[in-house]
């Protein structure tokens, strides 16, 4: 996988796109209407990342404590007190639109520059976009592509009208008397999972198609060829939590499915280029560029400090942030050997490296040259996925898959039990920001 070389590259690519999109939407003018400009006073300075199904809202009901907590998160004009950054692992809308739907539902302004959703790393990633891609989701995919960078976007339907013959199992979507040709298309290059689609068993099928072909599903199946085409996927969460009492089936849940076919049918495991949204270091790295761009128009100087992550799953928001928050002392670490051996002491590291699938992308090198916060506390809050009446995962991993533990994170994460435990429970965002200002020593009201 060809990895992002240096923060500061992504950081340059961060403000360039975000200048554009200012230029479209005027957010310079929304952004200075929507933060004060009071520098924090000594080394408290932190930033927070919310994450918004089961936090702030339940399927498009709000969890009556969030409008309270947004109330309480800017002064009387309207204007954030900290840096304020929603990371969702959705990922079937464009971030101007989700932005939207915020500021209505919680009463504040919202800019998309605030939002970042599962798919919003992939503009990084420019390996990829001049490839033709094949895009799986629902909602504006083809739109949401080409605004992220790629070029040359094909959608399932499109593949579908190409090849007729493909999709079958629908009845009523066969083709009726004659038997229409195939137009035809330029080979696919990569395969792009944005989040769970409408039908499954007909993207199921034609990705299954595309992989086994080479890109060319008019060609016979050859299970023999691997690796296959590059597939990147986002958002991995096995179940989110809407209006019903019980989770609801997430986009991890379909690549459980694509996963188990394509071992089935070929002995292989299907390979990912890159896993991206939370838990990925790599989406944390992103959040953080956000927060850091959300600090520079309250007039910060001081570089952000902390982060704190407040989310409702558990394999999902708390997983990932206590994984960023290894990454950010690994590179804290990273900058101390350098700084010793410049002196002429060689040391040595023995905490654990994390995988290529756990830093998503991320730089392998902890952006050691950068000026990244000394950490990222987590804080579960209980009106999601997780509920105090659940029994707490076993502290060893080899009791998790049991009738009474079972590990919901992805096939290619390793499952460290301590990731899973929050710096903090709570039984709700208000209470959650509550907290993080009492920690801080800043006055919320």
């Amino acid at each position: 996988m060809q990895r992002i070389s240096s923060f500061k590259t992504v950081w340059q690519l961060l403000k360039s796109s975000c200048e554009v999109t200012a230029k479209q939407v005027n957010i310079s003018q929304a952004i200075s209407r929507s933060f004060c400009n009071h520098p924090p006073e000594g080394p408290n300075s932190f930033g927070l990342l919310f994450d918004i199904d089961g936090v702030l809202v339940r399927g498009r009901t709000l969890i009556p404590a969030a409008k309270q907590c947004f109330r309480n998160l800017v002064d009387r004009n309207g204007k954030y007190k900290v840096p304020v950054v929603f990371v969702t692992n959705a990922g079937n809308c464009m971030r101007q639109t989700k932005a939207e739907y915020l500021s209505h539902l919680l009463d504040v302004e919202v800019s998309p520059d605030q939002v970042m959703l599962s798919h919003s790393p992939l503009r990084m990633f420019t390996q990829f976009h001049k490839m033709r891609v094949l895009v799986s989701g629902q909602g504006p995919v083809e739109e949401v592509a080409h605004i992220l960078g790629f070029q040359d976007v094909v959608t399932i339907d499109m593949l579908r009208e190409a090849y007729p013959l493909l999709d079958v199992v629908d009845h009523n979507r066969r083709p009726k008397d004659s038997i229409p040709p195939t137009k035809g298309l330029l080979p696919i290059d990569a395969v792009i999972l944005f989040g769970e689609p409408i039908r499954w068993e007909t993207n199921l099928q034609l990705i299954i198609d595309v992989l086994l072909t080479n890109g060319n599903p008019d060609n016979n199946w050859n299970t023999g060829q691997y690796p296959h085409i590059p597939v990147l996927a986002c958002n991995m969460d096995l179940l989110w939590m809407a209006e019903a009492k019980n989770p609801r089936f997430g986009h991890g849940m379909f690549l459980v499915c694509l996963e188990s076919l394509y071992k089935k049918v070929t002995g292989y495991d299907l390979k990912y280029e890159a896993l991206i949204g939370k838990p990925s270091v790599v989406t944390y790295n992103y959040a953080e560029l956000l927060i850091r761009q959300q600090a520079e128009h309250l007039g910060w100087t001081a570089p952000v400090k902390r982060l704190y992550a407040i989310g409702d799953n558990p394999m999902a928001d708390i997983y990932g942030a206590n994984l960023y928050n290894h990454y950010l002392q690994a590179s804290r670490r990273t900058k101390a050997q350098m700084q010793a051996k410049a002196g002429g002491v060689e040391t040595v590291d023995d905490a654990p490296k994390m995988t290529s699938t756990e830093l998503g992308g991320a730089s392998g090198a902890y952006g050691a040259e950068e000026d990244l916060p000394e950490g990222c506390s987590s804080i579960l809050v209980c009106t999601g996925v997780y509920s105090r009446d659940q029994q707490e995962l076993p502290s060893d991993p080899e009791l998790t898959v049991t009738e009474q533990h079972i590990f919901h994170g992805h096939r290619d994460f390793r499952f460290d039990p301590t990731l899973t435990q929050p710096s903090f429970v709570v039984e709700d965002v208000k209470e959650a920001v509550e907290l993080v200002f009492e920690q801080e020593g800043w006055p919320l009201e």
